[in-house]
């Protein structure tokens, strides 16, 4: 009589394994993998903002949103009137300044030489004509033949020759010298500082054109053809296409089971099928969202930290803000 009660016992126990060992089967999906970790985040993606670096007015826009844009591209200009004005100035004064150090280098002409040394003669005879007439005057004066105030009058005119030839002795030698070193030194000092202003000119003329830097997508159009900017201020928003982050955040208890480099596979709504290979590329040193006030021992596992998982070959798939699921095995950081 016994027997007959434990078969059936042994056969329905063996019946509940089966349904609960199916029921466990159907819903693996649902029963959590302890050897991986799992978060929720967002992508981010960097973005870069553009701007002239000088000021003025846009001309024009040669890019909208949405274009793709690559380096040395041309995405707006600025109007170039003022600028190509200053570029001719700073050609002018580097000109005059040139040909005022040339002139100083080739020194003083043979024409200008010959004349100089004419002047002095004219002059040398002036005073011997002039001495020799207050020579004369001198001695009729003490006999009283001629008067006192016409003897003062050749004495100033004997005083005159001999400054003018003083000063014409003084330029002929100067000008036999030529120029001196020190001369030719400041004024090839003034020829550098005009050819650095007109370097700075034709600067800020290439910088009316706004380049794009980098390879990537238009995010924003701030600015219309018309508008003034300021320097630095932003005119395009680029987005650019690697690397792509995902921004999630783990607890304190999490924060020990996971290390900067570990593998990690992000999964998102749009693509569930595909998983997006990345690492772990920073974790952040500080809590956020900690309590102002004090940290007790029961909200001390409610402080979380900022991870920043790097993800490899999106193909443009992940967009700005996205909401992902970023997969960590536990079992890759045996495999650093």
């Amino acid at each position: 009589m016994k027997r007959k009660v434990v078969v059936p016992v042994i056969v329905v126990l063996s019946m509940v394994a089966v349904v609960g060992g199916a029921w466990l089967w159907l819903r693996k999906g649902d029963v959590p993998d302890l050897a991986t970790l799992e978060f929720q985040g967002n992508v981010e993606v960097r973005e870069v903002r553009l701007g002239f670096q000088v000021a003025g007015r846009i001309l024009k826009l040669l890019v909208d949103e949405g274009n793709a844009v690559k380096p040395g591209q041309v995405l707006a200009e600025l109007e170039p009137g003022y600028f190509e004005d200053a570029v001719k100035q700073a050609e002018a004064a580097l000109a005059a300044r040139k040909a005022e150090l040339l002139c100083l280098k080739n020194g003083s002409r043979p024409e200008e030489i010959a004349q100089a040394r004419a002047t002095t003669l004219s002059r040398r005879v002036a005073f011997l004509n002039a001495q020799r007439e207050f020579t004369r005057n001198q001695k009729l004066v003490g006999r009283g033949a001629v008067s006192k105030q016409k003897f003062d009058h050749y004495r100033a005119a004997l005083d005159e020759a001999e400054a003018q030839l003083r000063v014409a002795e003084a330029y002929q030698k100067l000008v036999e010298l030529g120029p001196r070193e020190e001369d030719i030194a400041r004024t090839r000092a003034l020829v550098e500082q005009a050819q650095a202003n007109l370097a700075e000119a034709r600067r800020r003329r290439r910088d009316c054109r706004l380049l794009s830097p980098v390879s990537g997508i238009i995010q924003t159009r701030v600015h219309e053809p018309g508008d003034y900017v300021n320097v630095g201020e932003p005119v395009f928003t680029i987005t650019l296409p690697n690397p792509v982050w995902v921004r999630v955040y783990v607890s304190e208890l999490q924060l020990g089971r996971i290390h900067p480099g570990m593998t990690a596979m992000v999964r998102t709504d749009t693509y569930p099928d595909h998983l997006y290979q990345g690492r772990i590329g920073f974790i952040s040193p500080v809590a956020e969202f900690t309590p102002k006030t004090v940290e007790t021992k029961e909200i001390r596992t409610d402080l979380v930290y900022r991870i920043r998982v790097i993800v490899e070959d999106t193909k443009g798939e992940l967009r700005q803000g996205m909401p992902v699921t970023v997969i960590i095995p536990l079992s890759s950081r045996g495999s650093e």
